[in-house]
């Protein structure tokens, strides 16, 4: 065995990206692999990953904020808006009700979109 470390060797013999592996196969990994992490059996998932990223020398961008936030924020503000409408309603008008109540489910729905990109 040799003294260096080839990290694209680890990588290629990888058959699924680390993200998507589970914590077993990672304690597997990191315990075969890098003998530079100690304690691997105890260690969640999360600890794993960073490390062995670390390891190899993979820099990740820690979560910037979403592009559509502003988007996302003025929904928000108008969803709120649209229940306390909603809320001035009385309940014998069901139908403004149910009207206001699917406008609140659309914006819902966009803001998750929205989040998810």
């Amino acid at each position: 065995m040799s003294d260096t470390f080839n990290p694209e060797a680890v990588l290629s013999g990888l058959k699924k990206p680390l993200d998507k592996m589970t914590v077993k196969e990672l304690k597997e990994l990191a315990i075969s692999s890098f003998p530079q992490i100690v304690g691997a059996s105890g260690k969640q998932k999360e600890e794993l990953l960073a490390e062995i990223k670390q390891a190899l020398g993979i820099v990740e961008e820690e979560g910037g904020a979403s592009p559509y936030a502003p988007q996302i924020r003025s929904l928000k503000k108008t969803i709120a808006q649209l229940k306390t409408r909603k809320n001035q309603i009385p309940k014998s008008q069901r139908t403004e009700r149910e009207k206001l109540r699917k406008q609140i489910h659309e914006l819902k729905k966009k803001t998750r979109r929205l989040a998810a990109v």
